[in-house]
């Protein structure tokens, strides 16, 4: 396999001015990233401040309603309330033993926003955090958390004021400043190294999945699922169960954002209704239209609103060994609601999509299975737009 490429996807398509920062963090990771030092530097902190290892719940409410065995792997008990905290610790440890002294990122849902700024003052490192415009409306308490956390968080205004605008600012920002500054990138997509940097700090997710199903029911889990946007999550529950031959019977499954799910509406599925081309740095399945031209995407989980997707996960879907599948905005409110009112976990929106997937397909899950599901956040982020849509409902 190529470096840098999974299959046909991935790569480094970026200007030539983010050449050497790209280089010397690919170098930085292959020789600080890999020693003992740094792994157990890094393990402390993903113990001893972040709270792993992270528990694996039965939910007996909705079990015995299923017919099946339901679990969830709980990210969403991680510090700052998701999952992004294992990749934000790496990176920023990793920056900090590079000798930068600053971290830019950018976000959409804001977790891994406050992730980051966790990690860049647990650090002692400044931070700057690029939002969309429109997430920083619908996600305005995780902007307090970040500035409250010692972060500046700069709203975007151009293009369709969301994740993908925010990726762009903060690639510019980091241009200017890649002598003192690393980028915190957030998901498990853009230009070499990134995919796999950060999906090798989020493959706690999976390992841990795979030691703790074992130990609660002997046996592999029948169906692993996550949700999928620009992939962090879902990489890092997958990878673990799929270069393991052992594990080849497990069914895993990614599910991306539907939207509204009314034909002509905008969404977020890249992978299932996307084409391949070129976006933030990598080869990988995009929502573009017959020009190439990127078109605007829509989820009411600001963490899938995203026109594109990690390449590894292009990949997967390439050979069969993930399978991709839709949840529209409807049935992620449903399964929102059925996991608060059921087992009393309150799921951020972005997990709700896994969950939903789950509860619509119930029928093809045989009885007395074991399914994991990854919530990968927790849903305190949402309130606002729940309760905005319970308001518009009861009006």
């Amino acid at each position: 396999m190529r470096k840098g490429y999974f299959g046909n996807f991935g790569g480094q398509f970026v200007p030539e001015l983010l050449m050497p920062p790209l280089i010397e963090l690919e170098a930085a990771y292959a020789e600080i990233g890999q020693s003992p030092q740094f792994r157990q530097e890094l393990a402390d902190l993903l113990h001893n401040y972040a709270g792993r290892e992270t528990p694996l719940t039965f939910c007996p409410n909705l079990s015995a309603k299923l017919g099946f065995d339901l679990w969830l792997k709980r990210e969403d008990l991680l510090h700052t309330g998701a999952h992004k905290m294992n990749n934000t610790l790496g990176q920023a440890l990793l920056a900090r033993k590079m000798g930068k002294s600053a971290l830019v990122a950018e976000t959409g849902a804001g977790q891994h926003g406050v992730a980051t700024a966790a990690a860049a003052a647990r650090l002692g490192l400044e931070c700057t955090i690029f939002m969309g415009a429109t997430d920083v409306q619908r996600q305005a308490p995780n902007v307090a958390r970040m500035q409250v956390l010692g972060a500046k968080v700069e709203a975007v205004e151009s293009g369709t004021r969301t994740l993908k605008d925010a990726i762009n600012a903060a690639l510019r920002h980091w241009i200017s400043s890649q002598e003192t500054t690393h980028y915190c990138f957030g998901t498990a997509a853009g230009p070499h190294p990134f995919p796999t940097l950060v999906r090798d700090f989020q493959t706690v997710i999976g390992k841990e999945t795979i030691q703790q199903v074992q130990a609660q029911t002997g046996w592999p889990p029948y169906l692993v699922v996550a949700c999928v946007g620009g992939g962090s999550n879902a990489i890092g529950m997958f990878q673990p169960f799929a270069v393991n031959p052992e594990l080849a019977q497990v069914q895993l499954v990614g599910v991306e954002a539907a939207g509204s799910g009314r034909p002509g509406c905008y969404h977020s599925a890249s992978l299932s209704l996307g084409r391949p081309g070129v976006l933030h740095g990598q080869y990988s399945m995009l929502l573009q239209d017959e020009n190439g031209q990127i078109e605007p995407s829509h989820s009411i989980a600001a963490g899938l609103d995203y026109p594109g997707v990690g390449a590894e996960h292009a990949y997967f879907r390439e050979i069969g060994r993930v399978q991709y599948e839709v949840i529209n905005d409807r049935q992620a409110l449903n399964a929102f609601h059925a996991l608060s009112a059921g087992e009393g976990i309150i799921p951020a929106l972005e997990s709700a999509h896994a969950l939903a997937w789950v509860l619509e397909n119930r029928g093809r899950i045989p009885q007395g299975k074991t399914v994991v599901v990854n919530l990968s956040g927790r849903g305190d982020k949402d309130m606002d737009i729940i309760s905005e849509i319970n308001n518009r409902q009861v009006n």
